[in-house]
Order: structure tokens, then sequence, then C-alpha cells
């Protein structure tokens, strides 16, 4: 087994990567896949998500489940947390440091050691919220 952190350079890899480092946006693999295309115009879908999955699982990007039908992935694998919008789903990294006085916690709750955790904040971001205060407005 590779260890966490070693995956094999690729030119799809490496791509994948850069487009990921230069967006904020928290993508999906479709929106990664046509970013990719910008500069490998014959690379598959397939491919996108094969080299997605193996850089979420050598610790490289994380992978954000939501419960929504798509992933949605994040070139910051360091911990931290995200705010997710309940209107229209944007995803945005909070600011802050991570609490492992939670993980101590957790593990007082209970027989077992905890390696890390994910917090998601839920609600409202300011467009939406905007938006919502002028309709009750009016």
């Amino acid at each position: 087994m590779k260890p966490k952190g070693f995956v094999r350079k690729t030119k799809q890899r490496e791509v994948i990567l850069d487009v990921l480092r230069n967006t904020t946006c928290h993508p999906t693999a479709d929106w990664v896949y046509q970013e990719v295309r910008k500069q490998m115009p014959h690379v598959s879908l397939g491919t996108i998500y094969r080299n997605l999955k193996t850089l979420s699982e050598h610790g490289e990007i994380q992978e954000l489940c939501f419960g929504s039908t798509h992933s949605r992935f994040d070139a910051n694998a360091h911990q931290h947390y995200h705010f997710v919008c309940e209107k229209c789903d944007i995803i945005e990294d909070i600011h802050m440091s991570a609490m492992d006085e939670l993980e101590q916690k957790a593990e007082q709750m209970g027989d077992f050691k905890i390696r890390g955790h994910r917090l998601e904040f839920y609600g409202l971001c300011a467009q939406c919220a905007k938006e919502e205060n002028m309709a009750k407005a009016n």
C-alpha cells in the first residue's frame, strides 16, 4: 500500500490539481472536466473521475459530499470548515482553525480513536439572505 500523500504524478493529475488550486468554488467533477479540457481537449470524463478519486484517496484533495447528487472537490486538503448555502448550494471555506478539542471531547464519549473530523455550517449566503429579506419586504 502506498503511503498517504504519495501519488504518482501524471500530466492529467497535474492539470487537475492546477485547476482545483486556482479556484475557490469547490467544483463538481463535471466543472473540473470542462476546465481541464481547455488544456487537454481529448481527456475523458472517466479519466477526471478516476484521478479525482485517486487524489482524494491519497490526501491531495478533499472530496466533499453534502447529500447532493454530485460530490464537490477542494484542493485544500488541510482540515478546515465549510459553509453551505441552503438556497444556491454555494460552498465557502470558513477561515478558522480546526477545533482539535472537539475530537478529544468525542473520544471521551466512547471507546474509539478519532483521527479527524469534518464540520459544515448551513444557512444562507449573503446574496440569498439579501434576496430573502427583499422578498419579505415586498
